[in-house]
């Protein structure tokens, strides 16, 4: 059993700079669509090192950690196979699966960047950054509380998260709007 506890650290580790990496690929692409509507002497300036980020961040902690947190999740089950006899377990996995979904998603905007292909705007790509925080929430509290919470009250809640975020996102926005 000990070796499980340091399995399971290590998981939680790798997952936690997994999600850092998800947290704020987003947030370098929302500065990148910012940068490209400066003038062309600043955004000559940055958009070189806004990818460069980009790319250090997606190569040497995003992809790295994502691929350590799934070993020692597997690790994880293959100790203790019991979980999956559990169906908080399996809606995790449905959650894990969205955030697959979702880092897939995440890579092709990452490929598009780098080819200096600016399709969405900035309010879309803070908008886009709140789904990797709606799987995180979905899958700690999984992982907490366990069947100790009915999932249709997990769902209002997501669904309540979703909601207090887009309207975060668009207050920020407005706040940003110069008044005219």
């Amino acid at each position: 059993m000990e070796a499980y506890n340091y399995i399971k650290a290590l998981h939680l580790i790798f997952v936690i700079t997994y999600f850092a990496g998800l947290f704020y690929i987003p947030r370098l692409m929302v500065y990148q669509v910012e940068a490209a509507a400066r003038p062309k002497n600043e955004a000559d300036i940055l958009l070189p090192q806004l990818q460069l980020m980009m790319r250090r961040l997606w190569v040497i902690i995003t992809v790295p950690s994502g691929i350590l947190a799934t070993l020692f999740a597997v690790w994880l089950l293959v100790l203790m196979p019991v979980w999956l006899a559990q169906s908080w377990m399996w809606v995790k996995l449905v959650f894990v699966g969205l955030l697959l979904l979702y880092h897939f998603r995440t890579y092709f905007f990452y490929k598009e960047f780098l080819r200096g292909e600016h399709r969405r705007s900035a309010t879309f790509f803070r908008f886009w950054n709140e789904g990797s925080t709606l799987i995180l929430f979905a899958v700690v509290f999984l992982a907490i509380l366990k069947n100790s919470v009915h999932w249709i009250f997990g769902l209002f809640g997501l669904i309540g998260l979703a909601v207090l975020l887009m309207l975060g996102i668009r207050l920020y926005k407005r706040y940003r709007t110069p008044k005219l």
